[in-house]
């Protein structure tokens, strides 16, 4: 989390202080579209930092309300970075993916972000 918050520290100007674990049993569990707009997220410019172990899975991202969506695909040791006005502006979501295996979801999170 150190090392996250001194790569982010431009952006952020706060260390994370939060770790939060999602696990994705197989490609039957996934995400429906949102943003993390609970607690400052809804209204400040935020990052969440997300390091993803296990196999690889889309991660998708659409402008808030619908619109053409991006995929990218997310692999064991990836971490991707949402900041920004993103969770206001944008949504996500991990579709279900048939034949995937088991992914485990880090986010690191700065106070009162959620």
């Amino acid at each position: 989390m150190t090392e996250l918050s001194e790569l982010y520290w431009d952006d952020l100007r706060e260390p994370f202080t939060s770790v939060g674990l999602c696990l994705y049993r197989d490609g039957a569990d996934s995400v429906a579209w949102h943003g993390d707009t609970i607690g400052r997220g809804a209204t400040h410019d935020t990052v969440v930092a997300i390091v993803s172990l296990g196999a690889t899975r889309p991660f998708l991202l659409r402008p808030r309300g619908g619109g053409a969506s991006t995929k990218l695909h997310v692999g064991h040791g990836d971490l991707l970075a949402m900041g920004g006005s993103a969770q206001r502006t944008w949504e996500h979501a991990v579709p279900k993916v048939p034949q995937a295996g088991p992914r485990i979801s880090v986010q690191f999170r700065a106070a009162g972000v959620r």
